[in-house]
Order: C-alpha cells, then structure tokens, then sequence
C-alpha cells in the first residue's frame, strides 16, 4: 500500500508541473518545427506546452482581445512590437528567432521545369488556381503578394488566386490538389506531407519584404518564467537546429 507521505509528494509533484504549464500561440508557417521543438522541450523537462497555430495577425488580434496566452511567435515582428506599445508583452523578452522563406511549389504531375521558369510558371494554362495565404493578416500572404508585383506575373494570375486564412491551409489547398500551385512556406514544402508530392522554387530574397520572425512573451502570461524558459529553449542549439531542419534561417541579430 503506498504511503501517504509519497501519494502527496506525487501530488504536489503533479500540481508543480501543471502551473508551468505554458500556452503558446505561433504563426502557422511554424505548425511543422515547432511540435517537434516542444516534443524536445517536453522531453528535457517534463513540462507541457499547448501550441495554437493561426496567421500573426489573427492571434494578436485574439491577444488584445484577452486570449489567455503566454507566449507568441509570430511570422512578422511588428505584431509583437505592437502588443508591447499596447503594454500586452514584455519588452524585454522580444528576440528575432528566425527568417522565414517563400516557396513556389507545384505537384509532381506538373512537368514544369521551376528552377527555369521560375514565378513565369504560373502563367502555365496547366495552373486553374493558385494558393497564397490572405495577405490582410498574414504575412507570407503579403509575401507572396509582393512577389508576385515585383517580379511581373501579378496582373496576369490575380483572377486564379485562392486564399487560404494562413499559410499552413494554402499548403493545404496544393496538397489536397484544390489548388495546382501554391506560393507557401519553405517550412511546408520540407514537411513530410509535401515533400515527396512536389517540387519548387525559392523565391528571390530581393522579390518580397524579409519575413523577419519575432517572439516574446505576454504581459497576462500566468507562467512567465516558464515562458521564458521555453524561449530559451528555442534559441537554444536545440531549438536552433530544428528550425534550420526546416528551412528557416537564423537571423544576425537578436532583440
């Protein structure tokens, strides 16, 4: 019969882990690293970590709106920048994690030489429809949109444009087929769902705005030095290392 001494010292080993409990809202361009990150995370500390993908500019409308969250990685740095204006993050704890990359991508079935044609691909008549996330909240939306502008095709293809409320459901639209061409991720072209189905072409750093990715942890956070933690993790070797698995650069600078 177990002893109530060790049935509390479970007890209160149990209450322990739960208050560290942090909840993270992440931008959807990071639904592929970041579980692999927090299984890490988890792993090294015993601590849990729920996550909430969606665009940048939806989650931070949800924060300033009471979301009960700890910490937010976002695909665009001035959405943390604005939330520590309005007093809702920390300033302290901002840092640049990463450099985020857009992608061209198309299935295998497509017999288009990407590395050649380039964006010019999507004047292809084989391509009905095309996926870029909706560039009014984010921000590889506003990418692909850029992109498409500088490098001259934008007039043509705007008619065959599907919008998907964030990146990772414009990945969804080219592998589901809904779509014969997607303008998404890196993170998502390397993902084990895409990156057998297709093929694709990094678009020009020079072609879009540099999706410079930004995290910081929330005023409200109820857990902040939990949340700081698993920032640190992040910007770790670990966490460094996974992100670089799936294409994200590092940035020169950290805030």
């Amino acid at each position: 019969m177990l002893s109530k001494t060790f049935l509390f010292a479970v007890l209160l080993f149990s209450i322990c882990v739960s208050a560290q409990e942090i909840t993270v809202a992440a931008a959807a361009d990071l639904s592929t690293a970041l579980p692999e990150i927090v299984a890490a995370y988890t792993k090294h500390t015993g601590q849990t970590i729920k996550l909430s993908f969606g665009s940048s500019g939806n989650l931070s409308n949800q924060i300033q709106n009471g979301a009960p969250f700890d910490v937010f990685f976002s695909a665009d740095e001035s959405y943390p920048a604005q939330l520590i204006e309005k007093s809702l993050a920390q300033k302290d704890s901002l840092y640049r994690y990463a450099v985020g990359r857009l992608v061209l991508w198309v299935p295998n079935e497509l017999p288009l030489d990407m590395q050649k044609l380039g964006m010019q691909a999507l004047l292809d008549p084989s391509i009905k429809k095309i996926a870029i996330a909706n560039p009014l909240h984010a921000p590889y939306g506003r990418a692909a949109e850029a992109a498409l502008k500088h490098l001259g095709v934008y007039d043509q293809i705007a008619p065959k444009l599907v919008l998907g409320e964030n990146i990772s459901q414009a990945a969804q639209f080219v592998e589901s087929g809904n779509a014969q061409a997607g303008l998404i991720a890196l993170s998502h072209a390397l993902s084990s769902a895409l990156k057998n189905k297709g093929h694709y072409w990094t678009v020009p750093l020079d072609a879009y705005p540099t999706l410079n990715q930004a995290a910081v942890v929330l005023s409200k956070s109820k857990n902040p030095g939990a949340a700081r933690k698993f920032l640190d993790f992040v910007r770790g070797p670990d966490g460094t290392s996974l992100l670089k698995n799936y294409g994200f650069s590092l940035p020169t600078e950290t805030h």
